[in-house]
């Protein structure tokens, strides 16, 4: 099968595919190891008439039905090492071509972070470190003997694919009540999970930390409003490694100022980044990471393997795991 490697961004390309992948590949596969662009593939057509198989990553290139039809003809799937594919998937999926995507790899680090913040905002960290911060020691002393710790208290998730699920597996090691908020969410899945579905206003009500997980789409821009950050129980923490369309920024700006009781964990906003005479560079109770919760550094390999394994299973006729169909886009991130 002819294979080629399809990436604007080249930095992302030799982070994501180490040697050892690219080498695995082009055994099992008629694949050199130059990474060839959107403008490759229309300057010469004929060269790339025969492909098969694509593998990308951050910078896959949009195409338009008509342009993979024409330069494209024979391409059988696209094995995509990164996270969503909502900016380039239906114009494949239309035209018959399978996208497989790492989704689930990515999920691994942001789950992990997520939880990471969930066990110490639970803890208070986000408040203590703040006021030790500004000096004020004896304020500090005093919050801590408020403070409930994580024993049987209450976590939101807003929304439970894969990262919302997987981070809902990492919590059941923890003496923890779950709540989640998703309109997809099944009996059976919830069981499983071990989480009490309920509606979006009553997990606010409800759980002194909420993580929001849902899927980036029309229907979930400007989802998250004042109206549920105004009503967290005291002491609250925000925790979003979502994305900041979601939220009503304005909406958290006021509620974070009208409580300083409150903390916002922020790891995307909406724009990426936000201006530096944005209020959340200056609420102190504001704590803002520039979209780290993702792979990052050796993490992005593992999306690679996924991917070579993917291929390995499509190839030998086994199930595939990570086939993204046009049905899953309406709900996935």
């Amino acid at each position: 099968m002819k294979a080629i490697f399809l990436c604007e961004k080249m930095e992302k390309y030799y982070a994501v595919y180490n040697n050892g992948v690219v080498s695995r590949l082009c055994d099992m596969l008629e694949l050199d190891k130059a990474v060839y662009t959107k403008a490759d593939v229309i300057s010469s057509p004929d060269r790339f008439s025969d492909t098969q198989i694509i593998f990308s990553t951050w910078g896959m290139p949009v195409f338009t039905e008509d342009e993979i039809k024409y330069f494209l003809p024979k391409l059988e799937c696209v094995f995509y090492a990164a996270g969503t594919v909502q900016r380039f998937a239906r114009p494949f999926l239309n035209c018959g071509v399978k996208v497989f995507s790492a989704w689930a790899a990515n999920a691994i680090p942001v789950a992990e972070y997520t939880v990471a913040q969930i066990i110490l905002a639970g803890k208070g960290f986000f408040t203590h470190t703040r006021l030790m911060a500004g000096k004020r020691l004896d304020e500090a002393y005093k919050r801590k003997a408020e403070c409930i710790g994580n024993y049987k208290e209450r976590v939101g998730l807003i929304g439970c694919g894969m990262i919302g699920s997987l981070v809902a597996e990492m919590l059941k090691q923890y003496d923890l009540e779950v709540l989640a908020f998703d309109p997809f969410l099944s009996e059976e899945k919830a069981e499983a999970l071990n989480v009490t579905p309920v509606s979006l206003d009553t997990l606010f009500a409800s759980c002194r930390v909420v993580s929001n997980h849902l899927a980036n789409n029309e229907a979930t821009k400007g989802m998250l409003q004042y109206v549920h950050f105004s009503v967290m129980p005291r002491y609250g923490t925000f925790i979003n490694t979502g994305r900041g369309a979601q939220i009503v920024e304005d909406d958290l700006v006021r509620a974070l100022t009208e409580r300083a009781d409150l903390t916002a964990v922020l790891d995307v906003t909406d724009p990426e980044p936000v201006e530096p005479s944005h209020p959340f560079c200056t609420l102190s109770n504001c704590f803002m990471t520039p979209h780290i919760a993702g792979s990052l550094g050796g993490e992005v390999a593992r999306m690679a393997e996924y991917m070579v394994s993917e291929f390995e299973n499509y190839s030998a006729g086994n199930p595939c795991k990570y086939e993204v169909t046009m049905k899953m886009l309406e709900t996935m991130a």
